[in-house]
C-alpha cells in the first residue's frame, strides 16, 4: 500500500513505500481473442455453417422479432454468460435495449 505521508497517525499512517508492481496472471487473459482462435473459429463456421437454432433465430430477427430471438438462444445455449462467451447474444441485447430491430436500423 503506498502511503502518501510519513506519519504516525491516521489513515495514511505509516513508514512511506512505494507499491510493488505485479505483472497480470495469466488466467487474466482467458477468453481473449488471438489471431489463430479468429482463424480456426472461421474456418469451422465457413465448412460446418450455422446450427438450426441460429439459423432459426437469424429467420426471428429478420422478422424484427428481437426478443423471441434472445428467448430461442437462451433456452438453447443455457446462461446469458454463456451466450455472450459464443457471441451470439450481444448484438440481440444491444438491438433490444436500443429498442430497434434489424428493420429500423436502415435509416
Amino acid at each position: 500500500m503506498a502511503l502518501r505521508y510519513p506519519m504516525a497517525v491516521g489513515l495514511n499512517k505509516g513508514h512511506k513505500v512505494t507499491k510493488n508492481v505485479s505483472k497480470p496472471r495469466h488466467s487474466r487473459r482467458r477468453g481473449r481473442l488471438t489471431k489463430h482462435t479468429k482463424f480456426v473459429r472461421d474456418m469451422i463456421r465457413e465448412v460446418c455453417g450455422f446450427a438450426p437454432y441460429e439459423r432459426r433465430a437469424m429467420e426471428l430477427l429478420k422478422v424484427s422479432k428481437d426478443k423471441r430471438a434472445l428467448k430461442l438462444i437462451k433456452k438453447r445455449v443455457g446462461t446469458h454468460i454463456q451466450m455472450i462467451f459464443i457471441g451470439i447474444g450481444w448484438n440481440i441485447d444491444r438491438t433490444i435495449s436500443l429498442g430497434k430491430g434489424p428493420c429500423q436500423e436502415k435509416d
